[in-house]
């Protein structure tokens, strides 16, 4: 892998970062333990596989062209232990203490002058659970490519990608290709510039709806903004991944549609525990797509856009707020991805790089005028996954905090549940932990208004001298 530009919503996400608004995403995957496997091995391990990833061994480096711009190279004195480091966390319980430190990792901006990417080790006892908390910095992949990136620690990934790699390299020593002038011919030039003009067409139309849908609804939900304190807290949920598909086959629409309405529902508990005063307006989310081809292989950037969605937290009927939340995102889906304030990283794309470098501290003051909460859905691969035999039990995904804003709200399904990463701003939110129990209380709502309980007979009584010889285990209802 040489060198490469990087794309202009790659250089957005690079310049937009700041000391206090570090713009990396996280994921935190925990871990159960294995017999013979201890921490000293997983770090190992980690190490070895992650150095084998090409992407992780590119920083990124400015060029004379494009004025502004950017490459990606590869790093000569790429050193993989920078990059994978232990850390031993204290006694006590291992999922609070886990969570709590990876929120004050989670502050630290990436060095800049190396592969913007960093790997935790986070164990405690040897023979205990652990956790690997993975940073990429959003200019190195969108949610899709870090999976894609990340994925490559895992003992499943790593065989298929040792034999598909060494498949093609025997391919590509036995097809040379030939040598290639840097320089573009005539009809190169032609195309390029017809496929410019294109871009720039689609951009100022895009750009019109952006202006159109966002310039009469200027607003500030003051319980989700705050001045940025450059501290970050994390919080976990989680919800029953068939809890989310019965209630999606009980009223249509989607799964996304489900979870966005249980993190509306959960705002609204959570702003009511909290005795203060719901918003005006419902604060608006923006929700992530990608426009990224389905098992795609090429284009190593980000290619997002984004719908705005309204959460009904000031609807006080659970079933309302689902009805609403869908047919919100009926309306965003038949508009495309093109239209309204959420494709505004769809403007971004088309803008050239000495945009980025002189605007990235007006584009950041900005998006608070586009929306108040970032909700993102992650995908992940639905096998089961492993690190040297230790089974995987979770995955938290972590989304970076624009500026001015003081929570993300980033999902993805593994093992049978949704897992929900919430990062705040540390200073602001203190009380995270009530919202993660608030969303889960919500589905709970949720599912007894829209799926109830199906009557099932009493079980027969179990002789006493029977109890402790007999497990009576019970299906959960869906």
């Amino acid at each position: 892998m040489g060198t490469e530009l990087l794309a202009p919503l790659d250089l957005a996400f690079w310049h937009l970062e700041s000391d206090a608004h570090p713009m990396h995403l996280g994921a935190l995957a925990v871990f159960s333990p294995a017999p013979g496997v201890g921490p000293a091995g997983i770090l190992d391990l980690l190490g070895t596989r992650a150095a084998a990833i090409p992407r992780l061994r590119m920083r990124v480096r400015d060029v004379l062209l494009p004025v502004g711009g950017s490459a990606w190279s590869v790093h000569k004195e790429f050193d993989v232990h920078r990059h994978v480091v232990r850390v031993v966390l204290e006694e006590g319980d291992f999922m609070a203490e886990a969570t709590r430190l990876a929120g004050e990792l989670m502050e630290q901006p990436l060095e800049r002058g190396l592969p913007p990417w960093q790997m935790y080790l986070l164990s405690g006892a040897d023979d205990g659970p652990f956790a690997v908390l993975v940073k990429l910095h959003h200019a190195l992949a969108d949610g899709m490519r870090a999976v894609a990136i990340g994925a490559g620690i895992f003992d499943q990934i790593a065989a298929v990608t040792a034999a598909s790699g060494a498949g093609r390299g025997a391919v590509r020593r036995r097809v040379p290709v030939p040598p290639r002038s840097w320089m573009p011919g005539p009809r190169q030039v032609a195309g390029m510039a017809l496929d410019r003009i294109g871009e720039v067409g689609r951009a100022l139309g895009v750009g019109a709806s952006v202006v159109r849908a966002s310039r009469l609804d200027l607003h500030v939900s003051t319980a989700l903004t705050a001045g940025s304190s450059g501290t970050r807290r994390l919080a976990t949920a989680e919800l029953d991944a068939d809890v989310v598909q019965g209630i999606r086959r009980a009223e249509g629409g989607t799964a996304n549609d489900v979870v966005l309405a249980v993190v509306a529902g959960g705002l609204r508990r959570w702003m009511l525990g909290r005795e203060e005063e719901l918003p005006g307006a419902d604060p608006r989310a923006l929700v992530p797509v990608s426009r990224r081809r389905p098992r795609a292989t090429t284009g190593t950037g980000n290619r997002l856009s984004a719908y705005l969605l309204g959460l009904p937290v000031r609807e006080p009927d659970a079933r309302a707020r689902l009805r609403a939340v869908r047919t919100a995102m009926d309306r965003n889906k038949a508009a495309g991805p093109l239209r309204g304030a959420g494709a505004v990283a769809v403007v971004a794309d088309q803008l050239p790089p000495l945009v980025h470098r002189l605007g990235a501290p007006l584009a950041g003051s900005a998006a608070r005028i586009l929306f108040d909460v970032l909700v993102t859905s992650v995908p992940l691969p639905r096998s089961a996954l492993s690190l040297g035999g230790c089974p995987l039990s979770a995955v938290y995904p972590m989304a970076p905090l624009a500026r001015g804003q003081a929570l993300a709200v980033a999902l993805s399904t593994y093992g049978g549940r949704v897992q929900v990463g919430l990062v705040a701003d540390g200073k602001a939110l203190p009380d995270l932990d009530r919202l993660a129990t608030a969303i889960e209380e919500e589905l709970a709502e949720l599912r007894s208004l829209i799926v109830p309980p199906a009557a099932a007979p009493s079980p027969a009584p179990v002789p006493e001298e029977c109890l402790d010889r007999r497990t009576v285990t019970t299906a959960p209802t869906v």
